[in-house]
């Protein structure tokens, strides 16, 4: 294997290796999120909260909400044939030799790595949304506490 090969894999590899992590993460965040909606409902279905704190909790519900969507988004299979085994799947036999043979590494890591681009950016902003929504949860968790003493 020459060095441009030997690069190409490496690239392609770690694309590959990136897209990976995006799910896992993303998998993680989505299993936290839940968590959190589930102690959000009992606390606000155990407790006797002030119509501000109900305001509140329900925005931080609401950005919570629109985290768990953004995640699903991230984690979403893309089955349109743009490359891989789904493109694959439209190809006749010797369609499909041609097309492996094919020097297309390039062209693959350019694809791949665009994708990752998009699921880390949903993941990123899937983040930020948990943390607008935790602190609105505690916002309200504060304004249904004063309003109790």
């Amino acid at each position: 294997m020459n060095r441009e090969e030997a690069a190409l894999s490496a690239a392609h590899n770690e694309v590959k290796s990136e897209l990976a992590r995006t799910d896992t993460k993303a998998s993680l965040l989505l299993a936290f999120n839940g968590a959190l909606l589930a102690g959000v409902l009992t606390a606000a279905t155990n407790m006797r909260m002030t119509t501000a704190g109900v305001v509140v909790g329900a925005a931080g519900a609401g950005v919570l909400l629109a985290s768990v969507a953004l995640l699903l988004l991230t984690v979403r299979p893309n089955l349109n044939g743009g490359g891989g085994f789904p493109h694959w799947a439209t190809l006749a036999p010797d369609q499909l030799r041609a097309h492996l043979v094919a020097d297309r590494l390039p062209h693959d890591i350019g694809n791949l790595s665009r994708i990752a681009v998009g699921k880390f950016a949903r993941l990123r902003q899937a983040i930020h949304l948990t943390c607008a929504a935790g602190a609105l949860l505690v916002c309200a968790a504060g304004i249904t506490l004063a309003g109790a003493a």
